[in-house]
């Protein structure tokens, strides 16, 4: 188990480094010049820009600032924005927002697609089971932006049940139904993983075994068939943690919410490289912790991994 866990870390630092240094390639990439940008429509004073450019080591090689914002993230300090504040303070404010998100949706996703997963899975061919898909297909096609906005319109504006927009400090009911729409398409995909799991190992020879020994249908059920159909369902859940704080920029957008995927947005559009690759370095750290995390759940569940 410990060489398991060591070869896992040691896989994580070239992700990690790997990532970094092609999201900083892209910002370094990106046309136009962020100081010129910062004095609009009035004449560049080309002394303050050499300055600004000097200040955040803009005027420097591409690798040459790569291996400075490393060297400075080693120690969490990844410098300043534009406007003069800290970064880590702007991602200190903007990242409680999308972790509240992120995990209403993890639970609204989990505790409904696995429900009507398991519904789907034990009814397959029924009225219920085609119904369930049709709603999973759907919510997998339909892309989010679209399903934002249709929800947006009709319980924000239209029927007036939930906020149309979360506003500075949202609360739980000004999340909920951004929190449904990020959550959605996770859902559909539970969906059909439980079904999917579930029909598989309603015939496999442990669950006649099972019957065949006098225990009920729920015994054999609950014993059996769900124990075994959750495990692949907990590691997508688990995996899926990172992808939700990655996927939050689209419905942060929508509902106005104040959290990583807007900053990150904005960050991008004045060509804020450090502010960019910070966010974007603690995401992808974020995601690389949570497989890992499911990667040990997986091997203490199944010995042949524990012991590869």
């Amino acid at each position: 188990m410990g060489k398991y866990l060591l070869r896992r870390v040691l896989q994580m630092i070239p992700v990690v480094l790997g990532t970094t240094l092609l999201i900083y390639a892209l910002v370094f990439a990106l046309p136009g010049d962020p100081v010129a940008a910062m004095f609009g429509d009035k004449p560049v004073n080309q002394a303050v820009a050499a300055q600004i450019r000097s200040e955040y080591n803009l005027d420097k090689p591409f690798f040459v600032q790569y291996l400075l914002f490393l060297k400075n993230a080693l120690t969490l300090n990844f410098g300043k924005t534009f406007a003069g504040q800290p970064v880590i303070s702007v991602i200190g404010r903007a990242f409680p927002v999308t972790i509240r998100l992120a995990l209403m949706a993890f639970v609204f996703e989990g505790v409904f697609g696995i429900l009507f997963g398991i519904v789907s899975g034990l009814t397959k061919g029924k009225w219920s089971d085609q119904i369930i898909l049709v709603i999973s297909l759907l919510l997998i096609s339909v892309p989010t932006f679209v399903t934002g906005f249709i929800l947006q319109y009709l319980f924000g504006v239209k029927w007036h049940i939930l906020p149309a927009t979360a506003g500075a400090s949202p609360g739980f009911i000004d999340l909920l139904m951004p929190a449904i729409v990020l959550g959605s398409v996770s859902m559909a995909s539970i969906i059909r993983l439980t079904r999917t799991e579930i029909s598989t190992n309603l015939s496999e020879d442990y669950v006649r075994t099972a019957r065949a020994k006098g225990l009920s249908n729920f015994q054999v059920t609950v014993r059996h068939i769900l124990r075994n159909s959750l495990i692949p369902v907990v590691t997508y859940l688990g995996a899926d943690i990172g992808g939700l704080m990655g996927g939050a920029m689209i419905t942060e957008r929508i509902f106005n919410i104040q959290g990583v995927g807007n900053t990150l947005y904005q960050a991008i559009l004045r060509g804020e490289g450090t502010l960019v690759v910070s966010i974007v370095t603690i995401m992808v750290m974020i995601f690389v912790v949570c497989s890992l995390l499911v990667d040990l759940l997986y091997a203490v569940l199944d010995p042949r991994i524990r012991y590869a």
